[in-house]
């Protein structure tokens, strides 16, 4: 059984994160700037055992997709081209950047240090994916 991946896509900046081995965890990985993105994926792919990777998809609170599918539909065909063998599932990604800023707080970070927004990337992916992973 291989990992998860997701994917939290941004026009600047995405966010990763992976599971554990058995999958029972969701961790952050990075941040990588979204131009470098495909490269980043075409390594890490190589080199690591991915089963599925977890894209999300904003969506409004009436349930329509907002405005950055705009930007993410054209990367999920980019992919789905160069990756046709690894699964990616949109997952509903909603209030994921709002809990990963309450998390920030909870866990006694400064003010300074939640202003990273390559940090709340980071975070928001990994939201995303614990997320997904309750469903399973």
């Amino acid at each position: 059984m291989g990992r998860i991946l997701a994917i939290d896509y941004g026009q600047k900046r995405t966010g990763l994160a992976v599971t554990d081995p058995l999958r029972l965890t969701a961790n952050p990985l990075l941040t990588v700037p979204t131009h470098e993105l495909l490269t980043w994926l075409t390594d890490y792919l190589r080199q690591n055992n991915v089963d599925q990777v977890i894209i999300g998809h904003p969506t409004q609170l009436n349930g329509q997709e907002s405005q950055s599918m705009q930007y993410i539909r054209p990367f999920m065909t980019v992919f789905r081209q160069h990756f046709p063998d690894i699964p990616l599932i949109p997952y509903d990604e909603r209030f994921t950047s709002t809990l990963a800023h309450q998390a920030m707080i909870l866990g006694g970070m400064k003010k300074k240090q939640r202003q990273d927004k390559a940090v709340v990337d980071r975070l928001a992916a990994c939201i995303l994916l614990e997320d997904y992973l309750q469903t399973l």
